[in-house]
């Protein structure tokens, strides 16, 4: 199979809601060589403690390389204690410059309770509107669903979890195998 014809790794999406004074997290479990799934039982959502102070990540993309960026992320939150919006900030100039780090191929969804976060490669530290992130193949289907639910009853882990339940619905690289991680201001 030449290089090209590599129908490359797919499958993840995570959500991160904050409602409340509660911030979930939730990641799905697929992961997809081309129309195959290779595994529907991945662990993509971790909870970290630099320093002492709790921090959830979910990651999309490659899983080498957002452990390399979870790893990144934890010594600059241990040089940074309780400042995740810094320590974000710090990866995503580093991540943006540094020749190596440039060929990562992977986001970054973070909380610390206070603050929501997406980081991308491109340099961006995003604080989303709406109390409510999404990466992934089925992020925009999770988004919409949140942002709908949002008005509800529920939450801010019911919104996750249901959000979830419809992109696992509509998107062929999403599925129901959820991990949740929650933390509270």
């Amino acid at each position: 199979m030449a290089e090209t014809d590599f129908p490359g790794w797919h499958g993840t999406t995570i959500i991160g809601v904050r409602k409340g004074d509660k911030v979930v997290i939730a990641g799905d479990g697929q992961v997809s060589l081309g129309q195959t799934v290779i595994k529907g039982t991945a662990r993509k959502v971790r909870r970290l403690s630099p320093g002492g102070f709790d921090v959830v990540a979910g990651f999309a993309g490659s899983t080498a390389d957002a452990f390399t960026l979870l790893e990144r992320l934890e010594k600059k939150l241990e040089a940074t204690p309780g400042q995740l919006a810094r320590a974000s900030v710090e990866l995503a100039k580093d991540w943006r410059t540094d020749k190596y780090l440039q060929k990562l191929e992977a986001m970054l969804i973070v909380t610390d309770g206070k603050e929501l976060l997406v980081i991308t490669g491109a340099g961006d530290v995003l604080e989303p509107e709406h109390d409510v992130a999404a990466i992934g193949s089925g992020g925009n289907f999770a988004l919409a669903a949140a942002r709908g639910l949002m008005e509800s009853d529920l939450d801010a882990e019911g919104v996750a979890r249901k959000a979830m339940a419809i992109a696992a619905d509509i998107c062929v690289y999403t599925n129901g195998n959820l991990t949740v991680e929650e933390i509270s201001k």
